[in-house]
């Protein structure tokens, strides 16, 4: 009798072992999503999420670049707060390196990310294991911490294969198995700035991105897992072209300073003893372009008190460029981004869905450092204090998970 009793309790055990588990939490990233590619009719997955679960349009923090705004997502703190101010930057602190996408030493550098404490490392901290298919920051050892699983970025992987080795992941046992997972996917941000946003590649890449979402959902009901899923994007895109260029010489002498950023913003350094002239010639508003110094933007872009920040940032209307005559580009790129967050074109989607969500609910546009309190409450790990509210977003969720009760602690 003792023998079926137990026998029993093991079958029990075992059939209602996964179900009792907390739900993977996976946050997905598709760069360059702009959020009205979702009523294209090109994403039917992402569409039946949205459908089941919640969508809205995200206001990106400024400046809308992809390396500030990933990280913005992952600690829930601006990039003036969080330290990575634009993809190309440099740092009276770390004198004579210069922090590009590009440069791979400087990409894997703590230094440049401990402004921040990602999400993967305060999960780590707390004894919950965490995965990154590609975020920027993973690769380096944030406060000295990784990830549980992370890989190198490499672009040449298909979205398919990023998602298989998801899977591989959600393969392992239960006491190896991340409780948050990091995806990213390229395709789309590049296409946008290759063919532009209304482009038909545009559109092929976002049905390929679609089907890999679709590829993990099955995979990860095949295996019997429940996952909550957030799908963001870091920044949308607009269309630019050369007749709407602009040349900074036009406004102030060549050989007064160097430029470290171009394109839809410009970033200044003065060169020595030239502070003053190029102070003079482009702080203020001209044609289609207007620049600030460092510490005086308008306090709707939380921006510009970071020693990082450029001297001198010049933001053009949107949908025009600004380059130097020295850093011209080759041509031929046909949409980008960078520009003011509140410009429609800027905006990014959101897309979240599993059992903690109600079904069919659109929400207002928010800011997309409220999308860290939500994951860390989805993943049961403690949120650091920050930018972001999870009060945006409590509409979305079922009334069990608003309270916390059974997901953990956020703002």
């Amino acid at each position: 009798m003792r023998k079926i009793v137990l026998l029993i309790a093991a079958l029990f055990a075992l059939a209602t072992g996964p179900a009792l588990a907390r739900p993977l939490t996976v946050l997905i990233s598709i760069d360059g999503f702009r959020a009205d590619y979702l009523g294209r009719g090109v994403t039917p997955n992402m569409s039946a999420m949205a459908a089941g679960g919640a969508s809205a349009a995200m206001r990106p923090s400024f400046p809308s670049k992809t390396f500030p705004n990933h990280y913005a997502l992952i600690t829930g703190l601006r990039p003036d707060r969080n330290g990575i101010v634009e993809n190309s930057m440099e740092d009276p602190a770390i004198p004579g390196v210069s922090f590009k996408m590009s440069n791979h030493d400087a990409v894997v550098d703590r230094r440049w990310w401990d402004q921040g404490e990602p999400l993967w490392v305060t999960a780590e901290k707390a004894g919950i294991r965490s995965a990154t298919m590609f975020w920027p920051g993973s690769e380096a050892p944030v406060h000295g911490v990784r990830p549980s699983l992370w890989l190198p970025f490499d672009q040449s992987r298909s979205a398919e294969a990023r998602v298989d080795q998801v899977l591989s992941w959600a393969d392992l046992p239960l006491d190896q198995r991340p409780q948050f997972i990091t995806l990213y996917f390229d395709d789309v941000d590049t296409m946008g700035h290759t063919y532009g946003p209304e482009s038909t590649e545009v559109n092929v890449a976002a049905t390929r991105v679609d089907a890999a979402i679709g590829r993990l959902e099955t995979g990860l009901r095949a295996r019997g897992l429940e996952a909550n899923i957030v799908v963001v994007a870091d920044h949308g895109m607009a269309a630019i072209s050369e007749d709407r260029q602009l040349f900074i010489e036009d406004h102030v002498a060549a050989g007064t300073f160097r430029t470290l950023g171009t394109g839809a913003f410009m970033t200044i350094v003065p060169l020595p003893g030239q502070e003053e002239i190029v102070d003079k010639a482009l702080v203020g508003s001209h044609e289609h372009l207007t620049c600030w110094r460092r510490g005086q933007f308008p306090a709707r872009f939380h921006y510009g008190h970071n020693p990082r920040v450029a001297p001198i940032f010049c933001l053009p209307q949107t949908g025009w460029t600004v380059y130097s005559r020295a850093r011209k580009p080759n041509g031929g790129e046909k949409g980008t981004h960078g520009f003011d967050p509140a410009a429609p074109e800027m905006a990014a989607v959101f897309v979240a869905s599993g059992p903690a969500f109600r079904a069919g609910v659109r929400l207002r546009t928010f800011d997309n450092v409220d999308v860290y309190p939500l994951v860390a409450r989805l993943a049961g790990i403690e949120a650091q204090p920050g930018d972001g509210h999870l009060h945006p977003l409590r509409g979305a969720l079922k009334p069990k998970d608003r309270s916390g009760s059974s997901l953990g602690q956020a703002h």
